[in-house]
């Protein structure tokens, strides 16, 4: 298994324990194309037990094949124990306000079980230390923008977003292959400073959630997610909002789904004829399928 290569990252348990059905939530049906593994009994015993009695498939196959994964269960088991508390209500929690999940631990979580895996490393992802560049860059903004708490809504956004794409640079890529996954774990983000939209929206809520810690944030926020390939993520004030700023809304549970969502595309191995259906390429380059011969509606 490759981070930078071609080899998929253990995105399906993780994705399994966000999208299954629970009794809280069992009409969130706008994620069940999402699901891979949709087993509600995976998402019962990890919140149940997290890191005791929850097993770890993946793991258990490469320690038995002579490959240690003691910092990858450790990942996973941070990654359970924040996922543990979304509820039906956090689940539909925009980012923006999200309470209960430390969305920016989790993603790093994803990250470090990742990089472990790749880097057979025997220190872990310094998740904490990534952590903190969220209260560096809040802090740095309020160095530089303290004037902005004095204005408008719309200026302070404004300044929030030239401080992030104009002088710090963070700039968005499209990376769903494999030459700029990269782009998709938070902590390469934080360093390099290109991202995919989700990871940018990310970044961009957890310098919102510190600028309210401190004080500086006395208005609702909400973040714009775009759906196209080239604008990025702004923040809007809510209570001038329009009905259909409410697509472009992400969740809690959105965010973390389109994260991984993203990395099973990236490191899905037939990543020829992109647009189409991940298992039906897998297919096609399995039985050496002209693409023309095959009728994706009747699959």
């Amino acid at each position: 298994m490759s981070l930078f290569g071609a080899s998929s990252p253990p995105w399906v348990l993780r994705t399994s324990l966000l999208t299954a059905p629970s009794s809280s939530s069992s009409s969130s049906s706008k994620f069940s194309k999402y699901q891979s593994c949709p087993s509600p009994r995976l998402l019962c015993r990890a919140q149940a037990n997290v890191g005791s009695d929850f097993k770890f498939v993946l793991h258990d196959a490469l320690d038995s094949s002579g490959t240690p994964t003691s910092l990858a269960r450790e990942a996973r088991e941070g990654f359970c124990s924040q996922i543990r508390h979304l509820s039906g209500i956090e689940r539909q929690t925009s980012i923006s306000i999200n309470r209960c999940v430390d969305l920016g631990k989790t993603a790093l979580y994803i990250a470090a079980e990742d990089d472990s895996l790749v880097s057979h490393s025997s220190v872990p992802l310094p998740v904490d230390a990534f952590i903190s560049r969220f209260g560096d860059l809040s802090m740095d903004y309020c160095s530089h923008y303290n004037s902005s708490f004095r204005s408008s809504p719309e200026r302070l956004l404004e300044s929030l977003e030239n401080y992030l794409y104009v002088n710090k640079a963070f700039r968005r890529t499209n990376a769903r292959h494999h030459s700029e996954p990269r782009a998709l774990y938070l902590h390469s983000v934080l360093t390099h400073r290109s991202g995919s939209p989700a990871m940018l929206s990310l970044i961009y809520s957890e310098i919102l959630k510190m600028l309210r810690l401190w004080g500086f944030l006395d208005f609702d926020v909400e973040i714009f997610f775009p759906h196209d390939r080239h604008s990025l993520p702004r923040g809007y004030h809510k209570q001038k909002s329009k009905e259909s700023d409410n697509a472009h809304i992400l969740t809690s549970q959105g965010l973390l789904v389109e994260i991984l969502r993203n990395l099973k595309d990236a490191f899905w191995p037939f990543q020829h004829d992109q647009p189409g259906n991940l298992f039906l390429r897998a297919a096609r380059a399995a039985n050496f399928i002209d693409r023309s011969n095959i009728n994706e509606d009747s699959m």
